[in-house]
C-alpha cells in the first residue's frame, strides 16, 4: 500500500515540496496536504478501510468509537469509524487545548482509537488522547494514513499509518530553508492563525 499510495498522493498534487511551517511550529521543505486525497469519496473509504484493516490486528479490543482531532483528522475518522461499524467523533480546539463539543460523549472505559491523517511529532495526536482519557474512555491504538516521523513517534498504544515517510523538519532558528533566504508558507488547518 505504501507505494501506492505515495503515488496517488504524488499524482493528486498532495505531495508539496518547498519551504512549510507545520502545524508542530517546525519548518520542513515537504507537506501533505490529504484533503486534495480525500476529497475523493471512493478514496477516502478505501483509505478509511485499509486503515481499519491495518490496526485490528494490534488492537487488544474493537474499538466502540473512533475520534479524531478537527479540521484534518474529521474525514479520516468518519472513514475509519464506517470501516469498524461505530461512531466517529472529532475533538476541537478550544481555550487552547483539543475538546470533545458538539454534544459527544464517551463512556467510562470505552475502548477508543484515535486517527489523524498525518502524524509528524505525534502532538496533536497526543492532544486527542489526553481529552479522550479525560472523557473517561481508553485509547486502544492510533491510526493514521501517513506517518511523517518515519516510524520514530511512540503514543504507548499499539498504532499504525498507511505510509510512512522519514522527512526532515527543523526548529525556525536552525532551519537551513529560513538560513537560505526562504519564508515558509503555512497550508494547513491553521493557516489564518
Amino acid at each position: 500500500m505504501s507505494d501506492d499510495l505515495l503515488r496517488i498522493f504524488k499524482e493528486r498534487r498532495a505531495l508539496l515540496e518547498g519551504h512549510f511551517l507545520l502545524t508542530s511550529g517546525l519548518h520542513s521543505p515537504r507537506y501533505l496536504q490529504c484533503a486534495r486525497v480525500l476529497m475523493d469519496p471512493a478514496l477516502a473509504t478505501r483509505l478509511g478501510a485499509e486503515l481499519a484493516e491495518a490496526l485490528r490486528p494490534v488492537l487488544p479490543a474493537p474499538p466502540a468509537v473512533v475520534v479524531a482531532p478537527a479540521l484534518g483528522g474529521v474525514l479520516v475518522a468518519h472513514e475509519v469509524a464506517r470501516a469498524f461499524g461505530v461512531a466517529g467523533l472529532f475533538t476541537e480546539r478550544q481555550d487552547g487545548g483539543m475538546v470533545l463539543r458538539r454534544g459527544f460523549v464517551l463512556e467510562t472505559g470505552q475502548p477508543v482509537v484515535v486517527v489523524e491523517d498525518v502524524i509528524t511529532t505525534g502532538g496533536s495526536t497526543r492532544e486527542v488522547m489526553e481529552a479522550v482519557t479525560r472523557a473517561g474512555a481508553t485509547v486502544v491504538g492510533v491510526g493514521s494514513l501517513v506517518d511523517r516521523s518515519g516510524g520514530a513517534v511512540d503514543l504507548g498504544v499499539p498504532r499504525r499509518s498507511l505510509l510512512t515517510l522519514e522527512v526532515p523538519t527543523y526548529e525556525a532558528a536552525a532551519c537551513p530553508l529560513c538560513a537560505g533566504g526562504s519564508k515558509p508558507e503555512k497550508p494547513g488547518s491553521r493557516a489564518a492563525r
